[in-house]
């Protein structure tokens, strides 16, 4: 099975500081990865190369055996989810923020009935009632679980988890492991949470921007 995701001695570079320096690796369908590293050493700078938001000072990046040029990135954003620790969610009220993306013509087909949004926000442990909710007034917690629900809802199957049980409890931990579990859900994220790196395939090391280690994980 060909990789969905592949990195090919890619160096990246911003005002002259390197972000990341001759990293290869893939990562294929189903598969879970975690970036392990010291704060600083390109574990969240590999989530945003591979979203197109920092230019490769050499290598290349493959999505699903697709170059990433500035022409094929939309289609490589539109396939995945990003979640990160403190997720935007653009809309007023959750309702709004979770029927947002269904807006632009490519989902407007697929827009979620009542019954949908409700599924998907008990199967995250959410009430009901937090549809109608202004979104300042959530928890960065509900906010991951909410960004998470928007990404089911859409049918993604990439995703880019940057610290996303880092503001969870241990029950609402459960429920996004449950759904992670999932073996058409692929994952890269970062992560310092030993629990979450336990449910991982593969745990990439990282320091000073570079690959140090690559080990499959034998917890899993």
């Amino acid at each position: 099975m060909p990789p969905i995701i592949r990195f090919d001695q890619v160096s990246v570079t911003n005002h002259e500081k390197t972000l990341l320096a001759d990293i290869s690796f893939t990562l294929r369908p189903g598969e879970k990865a975690v970036l392990c590293g010291k704060s600083g050493s390109g574990k969240s700078s590999v989530l945003r190369t591979l979203l197109g938001l920092h230019p490769l000072k050499s290598g290349r990046v493959y999505f699903q055996e697709t170059l990433l040029t500035p022409a094929s990135v939309q289609t490589i954003r539109s396939c995945t989810a990003y979640i990160g620790q403190e997720p935007i969610l653009g809309a007023d009220s959750v309702r709004e923020a979770l029927l947002l993306p269904f807006q632009f013509k490519i989902h407007r087909s697929r827009q979620p009935n009542e019954t949908q949004l409700i599924e998907v926000l008990q199967r995250l442990q959410l009430p009901k009632d937090i549809l109608n909710r202004d979104s300042k007034r959530i928890s960065g917690g509900e906010k991951q679980r909410i960004a998470l629900a928007r990404g089911l809802l859409l049918d993604k199957k990439l995703y880019l988890l940057d610290e996303v049980t880092s503001a969870l409890d241990e029950d609402s931990k459960q429920v996004v492991f449950e759904v992670f579990s999932d073996p058409q859900l692929t994952v890269l994220s970062v992560a310092h949470d030993p629990e979450w790196l336990k449910r991982c395939d593969i745990v990439f090391e990282l320091d000073a921007g570079r690959l140090t280690e690559v080990k499959p994980n034998g917890n899993t």
